[in-house]
């Protein structure tokens, strides 16, 4: 089975043929990439309509930083940090996607005009599992070993990518069994959270098994620090380069969502990567 080709959101539904880019806007202090850059509602709204206008089909707003050993915030906090620039991009048109583990904000968000509840606990939440069926939003379901506070501490796998597509193979089906339509989900296998760079090379490397299982994959890989450790730039925002190539790799094994904070060099690298990938089906089919 092949990755789905379309992606069921509230009110939409998304074209993934060639691949869509997320752009990423944190309403945080402490953001591993971009912590205290948008903190102004205003300054994120901006944000998020320049990502829109250089190509991002979706922008995901958070306001809770999930970086190694980063701090929990109270609901009331991050509501306070995510609803004004949720409310202000809907309204510009924006497909805004939330990312939240919190049923609270999840569900405040949607009311706000947020199409996609981005969930790195993977709706571990009950309650997030009644927001997200009543909402009927798109869904994404991130793989994560352990917590933000905790999953860079000695993660370990057998075989990494059998687990986390076993791990979100068993998620998806529960939501599906508690009403939420599998149109609708879509599945991250959770570059950087709770993986070594080993771990998050091989789930790069074996995408094609993870795209096989019948969700659109989500890909972020953007600005990690396993880039770093590859390519010895310690800066997360001049690893943009080389989170490129992971968007066109991604591509040709599958992946259709791409979540980046610098939207021109993934989508120039997404275009380069979608006529290729479509040469090569091409050159398959003729030979059939």
């Amino acid at each position: 089975m092949g990755p789905r080709l379309q992606w069921r959101l509230r009110s939409k539904t998304l074209d993934l043929t060639t691949g869509v880019l997320m752009g990423v806007v944190n309403v945080t202090p402490d953001s591993f990439s971009d912590g205290g850059l948008r903190l102004d509602p205003r300054t994120a709204i901006a944000a998020g309509l320049e990502m829109a206008s250089q190509g991002a089909s979706i922008v995901d707003v958070g306001g809770e930083s999930t970086r190694p050993g980063a701090a929990a915030v109270s609901v009331d906090e991050e509501l306070n940090r995510v609803l004004p620039v949720v409310a202000g991009l809907a309204a510009e048109g924006v497909v805004v996607s939330i990312d939240t583990s919190k049923a609270p904000v999840a569900a405040a968000a949607i009311d706000a005009g947020a199409e996609i509840i981005n969930d790195v606990t993977a709706a571990s939440d009950p309650e997030m599992t009644s927001v997200m069926s009543q909402a009927n939003a798109g869904v994404v379901l991130m793989h994560m070993q352990g917590t933000p506070r905790t999953m860079h501490e000695d993660p370990r796998y057998g075989d990494v990518v059998e687990e986390v597509s076993e791990y979100l193979v068993n998620r998806a089906a529960t939501l599906v069994e508690a009403g939420i339509d599998g149109e609708r989900i879509a599945i991250d296998p959770g570059i950087g959270f709770g993986k070594n760079v080993a771990h998050n090379i091989a789930l790069i490397g074996g995408l094609r098994h993870i795209t096989s299982l019948g969700y659109p994959v989500v890909l972020g890989a953007s600005r990690k620090s396993f880039l770093g450790v590859l390519t010895g730039i310690e800066e997360p925002s001049d690893r943009d380069g080389a989170t490129a190539i992971t968007t066109a790799l991604g591509f040709e094994r599958g992946a259709r969502i791409f979540r980046v904070h610098e939207v021109p060099g993934s989508r120039v690298a997404l275009s380069v990567a979608t006529a290729i990938v479509a040469a090569q089906q091409w050159d398959e089919w003729s030979q059939d």
